[in-house]
């Protein structure tokens, strides 16, 4: 009897020994990518099938034979053997297959997750973190690659704010901007990143950057009041006026009984010399559609100081006189900015398209442009491909010259929709824009 009690207790522990083996580092063995493997003949197919079956058993010695049966021009080859070294434990033979997967095939998702999961093994967060955005880049809907990149993403980002807040405490605003650039690599969109970093350029006087981060707080919430306030301030100590006082019409609309910013108004106006803006300009954001009298106003209004000298020769308009835009059409039509027409009527009340903003605009960037005015195209104007915008279009050459400057954008199809009514926060969203490129 106790010759079998320890036989029975000798196969226990042999058993425990045998089972007790550390388990696999975690893995999520992504299935084949799709582009990659409908080109696969039918035998690879099957390789590859039986391979990750093998895999996701654990089963690594039979999954290595059955990839080693393929080539390494088989874009599975490497992301194969990846996968088997990281359920072995072997980290660096893992990451060379991987980075060699990426190498030879570009594009494929399979080979970007296994390096991402090999770099968040092994601590790399950072590294992990971008090979997670690049799965992402080409398989939008991996649910994996989006939870953990969202989890690394809160996680540093909040660490990195935390560094920034204490090093700006400490009065260290280099390392200060380092943390809060690095917060902005993980969470592009962080509200407290771009403020910090605007504090720090503000007390640096570099205007510039500090507007750019106020610009982007912004217009990621538009609502956000600290943010507009801050924004506002930073133009009007930039010199942008009009800009400026735009943002604190904005910002009045929020709080009407915000005294500081009423007074800031009052000394924009007078400083521009708009004394009144008449009701049908304060109405123009809430518009569906502008006409061309908006249009003019806005223009008039925004780009007041950098107009300079009143148009050489002033055209007899014969159809606006009774408009409340009456001075600026006569300016921007004698600008040749908008054109009359042949029988000198300017048509006030003819709602503006798309197309028709396009080309008031490069027609106001030329103006300045004669100006001394420095405005830079962001993409080579031949690169743009407009699927409703073929090259014999009449407004083709205007159209691709404001995306060029990136005043106005394509839908998310590469379409222009240039016979589409332009509202008004369109209208003003374009003109801001081009005030914020232009290099005086």
């Amino acid at each position: 009897m106790k010759k079998a009690t320890a036989l029975g207790l000798w196969i226990i522990g042999f058993a425990a020994c045998t089972s007790l083996a550390p388990p696999p580092p975690s893995l999520t063995v992504e299935n084949p990518t799709p582009a990659f493997s409908s080109r696969l003949s039918l035998d690879d197919r099957i390789i590859v099938e039986d391979a990750w079956s093998y895999l996701r058993s654990g089963r690594t010695d039979k999954a290595r034979k059955a990839i080693l049966r393929l080539t390494p021009q088989n874009p599975f080859y490497y992301p194969g053997l990846g996968y088997a070294a990281f359920l072995e434990g072997a980290l660096p033979a893992a990451e060379e297959n991987f980075a060699l997967a990426v190498k030879n095939f570009p594009g494929l998702a399979i080979g970007h997750m296994g390096l991402a999961q090999v770099s968040q093994k092994t601590g790399k967060m950072t590294q992990a973190f971008r090979e997670y955005l690049e799965v992402l880049k080409y398989d939008p809907g991996n649910a994996v690659a989006k939870r953990e990149s969202d989890a690394i993403g809160a996680q540093r980002t909040n660490q990195y704010l935390n560094d920034a807040r204490n090093l700006a405490s400490l009065g260290n605003l280099a390392k200060s901007k380092e943390a809060y650039a690095q917060a902005l690599e993980f969470s592009p969109k962080a509200r407290e990143a771009h403020l910090g970093l605007a504090r720090i350029y503000m007390k640096e006087k570099n205007l510039q950057s500090a507007l750019f981060h106020l610009k982007t707080a912004n217009a990621n919430d538009p609502k956000d009041r600290t943010v507009l306030q801050e924004y506002a301030e930073a133009l009007y100590q930039a010199g942008q006026y009009s800009r400026s006082l735009d943002a604190y019409e904005r910002l009045l609309e929020i709080d009407p009984q915000d005294k500081a910013a009423v007074d800031r108004r009052e000394n924009l106006r007078n400083r521009l010399g708009i004394f009144e803006l008449p009701s049908e300009y304060n109405s123009i954001p809430s518009l569906t559609a502008v006409t061309k009298e908006d249009l003019a106003a806005l223009i008039g209004v925004k780009f007041k100081d950098l107009f300079g000298d009143p148009p050489p020769r002033p055209l007899v308009i014969v159809d606006s006189a009774t408009s409340w835009a009456f001075r600026d059409i006569v300016k921007v039509a004698g600008y040749n900015i908008m054109s009359a027409n042949a029988n000198r009527t300017f048509e006030p009340r003819k709602t503006v398209t798309r197309a028709e903003l396009a080309e008031t605009l490069i027609r106001l960037i030329n103006f300045l442009k004669a100006r001394g005015v420095k405005v830079v195209e962001q993409v080579p104007a031949d690169r743009i491909k407009i699927s409703d915008v073929p090259p014999e279009h009449f407004y083709y050459k205007p159209i691709t010259q404001v995306i060029a400057y990136q005043i106005m954008d394509l839908a998310a199809d590469r379409t222009f929709k240039p016979e589409l009514d332009v509202s008004g926060r369109e209208a003003i969203r374009a003109l801001d824009i081009l005030l914020g490129v232009v290099i005086r």
